[in-house]
């Protein structure tokens, strides 16, 4: 279900998931817990116990009934596709020996990051306020696209934290560009704050700063978060039933997966309401 028009959102294809063209490397490559969000551990490089043969999940509609809400929350940005179809051309992680899938999961782990990092700069592209900083906005989008397309063994090997440092100053910037004159008052810089439970139904967050905020089963009913920068906000369990976050800032689909909603919740152009949200 989509939602009318009025917020920034990656149009880009390629930086969503698919997984139709992915071997399953999330579900090989990725170690997880038991949990409230896994019913089961699993080390990093060991498949799934779901993953069936043509890398699907055995479980995929069924997966919060089964305990593997962790599963419909995490997103690749298609870094997955991408590593499967480009980087080893078609060659899946069971094809060659153990180095070879090491390799392979190696080079995911890295792509997603870059990935996440285009998402990122393409969504502060299309923000008119942000045209102070476009061209810096282009040149990092433009070198963030070409590490996606080094070779194997160099992407294995890529330190994404410099490349990341760089970018953060520019979507600090362009945060604050989109912001301006709508965020003012302490209240509303809540970066990094431990909103965790906070009781924030029908609270005007329009421009506030919760970059990294940890809002984890927050209430938010009702709240305007429009232009509001949520980059990295901890959305767990938050409630957004009949919030309006039609121009949020540098949300993530993986975000809303994880948080609460409903019918009323607004939400940006070519995100997807999470079906577990009440209808």
């Amino acid at each position: 279900m989509r939602d009318e028009p009025g917020g920034a959102a990656p149009a880009r294809t390629d930086l969503t998931a698919d997984c139709a063209q992915c071997f399953g490397l999330c579900c090989v490559a990725l170690p997880f817990a038991a949990s409230a969000d896994f019913a089961i551990d699993k080390a990093a490089g060991s498949p799934c116990r779901n993953l069936t043969a043509d890398f699907g999940c055995g479980i995929h509609t069924r997966l919060r009934q089964r305990g593997f809400n962790g599963c419909t929350v995490y997103d690749c940005f298609g870094a997955g596709q991408k590593v499967s179809q480009l980087t080893f051309g078609g060659e899946d992680w069971r094809s060659g020996d153990r180095e070879h899938s090491r390799l392979m999961f190696d080079v995911f782990h890295a792509m997603r990051q870059l990935q996440e990092l285009l998402w990122y700069l393409t969504q502060a592209l299309e923000l008119p306020a942000a045209r102070p900083v476009h061209p810096g906005l282009r040149r990092a989008l433009d070198r963030t696209e070409a590490l996606t397309r080094l070779e194997r063994k160099e992407l294995a090997g890529l330190d994404v934290t410099p490349v990341r440092q760089d970018v953060d100053v520019l979507l600090l910037r362009t945060s604050e560009l989109a912001r301006a004159g709508l965020g003012r008052g302490r209240k509303k810089e809540r970066r990094g704050a431990d909103l965790m439970g906070a009781r924030l139904r029908g609270a005007d967050l329009r421009g506030a700063n919760l970059r990294g905020a940890y809002l984890i089963a927050a209430d938010l009913t009702g709240a305007d978060l429009r232009s509001a920068d949520l980059i990295g906000a901890d959305l767990r369990d938050a409630d957004l039933t009949d919030a309006d976050l039609t121009d949020a800032l540098f949300l993530t689909q993986p975000q809303l997966n994880a948080a609460k909603g409903s019918a009323g919740t607004r939400l940006p152009a070519s995100f997807t309401r999470p079906a577990h949200w009440t209808p």
